[in-house]
């Protein structure tokens, strides 16, 4: 999936001459911090609502705020893939995202909404089935033993993604699985000697499993 398929179609762009109350109440009404100021096609940059709370005149245009100068000049080009989207957000801290296309005009912005809602999409989070998540040493992460262990236990990898740390061998593998029930896989990672750190799933076999989605949950929405 690529930045130009994530684009919000329903959350227009601002003009220099918006007013700064015109632009705070947008912000409200489509559930974002930040808006692109744009001009015939041009990316002027981002604004955030933190940078106009304080303005004295809320009836002014955009463009004579102080902030205007310093707009946030970040985007992504229309054909970079969701991954590098997701990394930009995470970078970026911003509640939008600029796109524009290899001539640097304008196509629109991705909202994070729209990326949390394609994210669940890509990792199979709205499929029934349960999260298991293994640790292991970066120089022991074969996926295709790991799949192996889960088929042979007459289930399927809907998705997965691992997790590296810094300055550390530790790698996480998260797995989801179309299965709720995965005591007998549980135990054949037991069994090869995964260390199993965390599992979420309908059976709540695990105390933790609660908070854990919590963390990761909070963790994809900053």
């Amino acid at each position: 999936m690529l930045a130009r398929e994530l684009i919000s179609e329903a959350i227009p762009p601002l003009t220099p001459s918006d007013s700064i109350q015109k632009v705070l109440d947008r912000m409200a009404e489509f559930r974002v911090n930040h808006l692109p100021v744009v001009e015939e096609m041009q990316f002027l940059g981002t604004l955030s609502d933190e940078d106009l709370f304080e303005a004295p005149d809320y009836t002014a245009g955009i463009a004579d705020a102080p902030v205007y100068s310093a707009l946030n000049k970040t985007f992504i080009d229309h054909e970079q893939h969701i991954y590098e989207v997701i990394r930009l957000f995470n970078e970026s801290r911003l509640s939008v995202i600029p796109v524009l296309d290899q001539d640097k005009y304008y196509l629109g912005v991705i909202s994070i909404n729209t990326m949390m809602e394609h994210f669940a999409s890509i990792t199979a989070m709205k499929e029934p089935g349960s999260i298991i998540v293994l640790e292991m040493s970066s120089s022991n992460n074969s996926l295709s033993h790991i799949a192996q262990i889960v088929e042979s236990n007459n289930a399927r990898i809907l998705s997965s993604y691992i997790t590296s740390f810094v300055d550390s061998t530790r790698t996480e593998i998260t797995l989801k699985l179309n299965r709720s029930d995965i005591s007998d896989i549980i135990a054949s990672f037991h069994r090869y000697n995964y260390t199993v750190i965390a599992t979420f799933n309908d059976i709540k076999a695990d105390t933790g499993a609660s908070d854990r989605y919590e963390q990761l949950m909070n963790y994809l929405s900053f």
